[in-house]
């Protein structure tokens, strides 16, 4: 396996998994979505969520207060979906590949390390379609198939989980939007680049003619015109860096 295909997860994302809707635990490095597991583990779903985002090799092994078979430990690798990205695992990973390959390739294919924050390797790998059903069930964030909006409404996502995963790339397929409402109000959420100008260059421009006309020449007209321009501009700037990207 090399780092190309080895899955990574950061710790900071397994931890925050430990509720019923996205629930990990860990046995050393390896991670396991047991979220699907839960309503069927013979000792109730709380023991599992005790645990959550947390390492169950020794509760496991204690004989005394929960015995576990080896079908325990085999249903639990049928949940396995990755490995916690430390840099023991990235440097087996990096092991692997020359191992498996000359020159940093494996069956002649170049092999590039994967950042773990964000599943890629290069600016070439944002263009690249993202498997909707396989992102959702690693992640546990936003399926995109579904409307999204209901999603994030009900999702109870930690302050910590929500910001990781927003900053992880997801590339929509043919390079559309996926889906915010599912419903008539959809065509709302996709405008085209026309609409804007024709929603506000009537209003600016009677905006213009009227101040112009307490004006004493076209030239102050058109200073104060690129005064409140410049000042909007700052102003506009200022609400997207800082108050629309406050946590």
């Amino acid at each position: 396996m090399n780092s190309k295909t080895l899955p990574t997860i950061t710790l900071a994302d397994v931890e925050s998994r430990n509720t019923p809707k996205s629930c990990y635990v860990t046995i050393g490095a390896k991670v396991y979505d047991v979220t699907d597991f839960l309503d069927d583990h013979p000792g109730g779903a709380d023991l599992i969520l005790e645990y959550g985002g947390k390492d169950v090799a020794e509760m496991m092994r204690d004989e005394v207060s929960h015995f576990h078979t080896e079908a325990a430990y085999e249903i639990l690798e049928e949940h396995f979906i990755g490995f916690v990205a430390t840099e023991a695992v990235l440097d087996t990973a990096a092991q692997s590949q020359r191992l498996n390959g000359t020159n940093g390739t494996t069956n002649g294919v170049t092999s590039r390390p994967v950042y773990a924050t964000t599943g890629m390797s290069s600016e070439e790998d944002l263009s690249k379609e993202t498997d909707a059903t396989t992102d959702y069930k690693t992640h546990r964030f936003l399926d995109l198939n579904k409307p999204l909006f209901l999603q994030v409404w009900n999702g109870g996502f930690s302050k910590e989980f929500y910001l990781q995963q927003v900053h992880r790339p997801r590339h929509y397929k043919g390079g559309e939007s996926a889906p915010l409402f599912g419903n008539f109000l959809e065509p709302l959420s996709k405008t085209p680049w026309w609409v804007v100008p024709l929603l506000w260059l009537p209003p600016v421009c009677y905006g213009t003619w009227l101040s112009a006309q307490g004006l004493q020449s076209s030239m102050q007209a058109g200073l104060y015109w690129v005064l409140g321009l410049c000042i909007w501009t700052l102003v506009e700037y200022g609400l997207h860096r800082f108050l629309f990207h406050l946590d």
